[in-house]
């Protein structure tokens, strides 16, 4: 895995540039794929040419993975299956005023990006696994789809362009999925166990023996657990199982691999027993119960190994429970928290602050680099949490700390003055939910219109790394930022934390223009 941060890898953007169909920030070769992946038009093939009836020129992807095609009156159609530059058939289920929306049929011209799906349950077909979107695509692809859709949602929603385009972050493709919530249903036709994720656009359980995308421990044990399910005198009420992956202490190799089990009525002893069992015949299993909500989840069993993960570069353990908020993607949440402490750029004499700070994930690398480091948090557990894996590695530190802080707060309800009672901060990260951080960003941009609200000698942060989880709310906070906050959008990039699905991570920073 590479972090693209050197200058070789960013340019600048420029009018001329920024409605190019290769954009800025984009190597030559991830260009070739954007210009397939994401084709700003019809393909020069079929462009202004009559089709046959019944065919379509897919002119591009949408974030479900729909190939995108025009009929020759204007209407959309949506085509499960195909890929930008294809001329296809497809049947058609849904019909609108403007759109409709279908699954392909057949393929007169082949995308050179098609490639064949690395997991035997994935596809169109009756029962097919629904937790991938785009395993048909070269994974390279995958990654300048989500780009363009970060450019376009920042440019379209928000009317920002950023001053530099940077690479995507990219990892493994396979098995990096360390967080799974699996259904289990046990089927009484066929007298066996389902586990697994949904199938397409269906509330049923996918038939799955295998999952790729789950670390190899876990994928190989998929058709264990359904015979364990199977066993059971309770597997008829335990409807989900999931999934949580630690490192192996010291080192980033997966070693502990926790398993929730929600069940709806007590487990007999014969039951707990088989739980025990399976866990002693798979090395790294733990099994943590989960009888009513996530606030009841507790070990099977106490003598276990942590479950955690390790961030090497700032000599880092995180251990959390596998209920809590961790990413999906260890490979690539280390290098995206070296990214984002890069770009912050925090020096020794300086406060920052972290808002949704969770379990700590950059707050406790940041207090190694900072003066002082104050995470905010709504979830009163999570600061909890956070504030003891601040102690446990500010004991076992070999370098220098600076203070470390935690405060819970609902920050979707963020004020000017709630804001300027936290104190001035040099900097800021902000790592928010889907829901982005309006509330803050619109905080800020009143106090920056509104001087005077500023008392006791607050200003606003030199320079803000957003971390997204959604390109659409960080649009919307984006434009906030630099239409009525005072800021310039310096640097923005993929983050490719989820491959093979639609899923768009990014980053993005903000300099104060003043």
């Amino acid at each position: 895995m590479t972090d693209f941060l050197d200058n070789k890898d960013t340019l600048p953007t420029s009018p001329a540039s920024a409605d190019a169909s290769v954009p800025a920030g984009v190597s030559a070769a991830s260009s070739s794929l954007l210009d397939l992946a994401v084709p700003p038009a019809r393909p020069a093939a079929v462009a202004g040419a009559a089709l046959e009836p019944g065919w379509l020129a897919v002119e591009s992807l949408d974030l479900e993975a729909q190939g995108v095609a025009r009929r020759e009156d204007g209407k959309v159609v949506f085509i499960d299956g195909a890929l930008p530059g294809e001329i296809v058939r497809a049947n058609v289920h849904r019909k609108k005023n403007n759109w409709e929306q279908g699954q392909l049929t057949d393929i007169r011209r082949e995308s050179p990006l098609r490639v064949r799906p690395g997991c035997q349950h994935f596809g169109l077909h009756a029962g097919a696994c629904g937790g991938c979107k785009m395993q048909h695509l070269h994974a390279s692809a995958q990654v300048a789809v989500k780009q363009r859709a970060l450019e376009d949602n920042l440019w379209h929603l928000g009317k920002v362009r950023p001053d530099t385009l940077l690479r995507p972050i990219e990892g493994p493709a396979w098995h990096y999925r360390y967080r799974a919530r699996l259904s289990v249903r046990y089927v009484q036709k066929k007298g066996t166990t389902l586990i697994g994720f949904h199938e397409r656009k269906s509330r049923y359980v996918a038939d799955m023996e295998i999952c790729p995308v789950l670390p190899k421990p876990v994928s190989d044990m998929l058709m264990p657990l359904r015979g364990l399910i199977d066993s059971m005198d309770a597997r008829l009420t335990c409807p989900q199982i999931e999934v949580a992956c630690g490192d192996a202490a010291g080192t980033t190799r997966l070693g502990v691999i926790a398993l929730v089990l929600r069940h709806l009525e007590p487990l007999s002893e014969a039951d707990r027993d088989r739980l025990r069992a399976f866990a002693a015949a798979h090395p790294g299993v733990q099994w943590w119960l989960q009888p009513k909500g996530p606030d009841t989840v507790h070990l099977l069993d106490e003598a276990v190994p942590d479950l955690a993960y390790e961030l090497p570069e700032f000599g880092i353990t995180m251990p959390f429970r596998p209920t809590d908020f961790t990413q999906v993607n260890p490979h690539i949440n280390r290098v995206l928290v070296s990214r984002a402490l890069r770009l912050l750029d925090v020096k020794p004499e300086e406060r920052v602050i972290d808002w949704f700070c969770g379990l700590g994930n950059f707050t406790l690398p940041l207090a190694t680099q900072a003066r002082e480091v104050l995470g905010i948090e709504g979830s009163e557990t999570l600061v909890a949490r956070a504030r003891h894996n601040a102690a446990g590695n500010r004991q076992a530190a070999q370098r220098p700390w600076g203070q470390a802080d935690f405060v819970a707060r609902n920050l979707f309800e963020m004020t000017p003055e709630m804001l300027v009672a936290d104190g001035y901060a040099d900097r800021w990260l902000v790592d928010p939910p889907r829901e982005g951080a309006f509330a803050l960003v619109k905080a800020l941009a009143d106090l920056h219109q509104q001087p005077e609200l500023r008392t006791g000698g607050w200003t606003p942060p030199k320079r803000i790394v957003y971390v997204s989880c959604n390109p659409a709310t960080l649009a919307r906070d984006a434009g906030l930022l630099v239409h009525q906050g005072g800021y310039r959008c310096s640097f923005a990039g993929a983050v490719n934390m989820f491959p093979h699905t639609a899923h768009v991570e990014s980053i993005a920073v903000f300099d104060l223009a003043d």
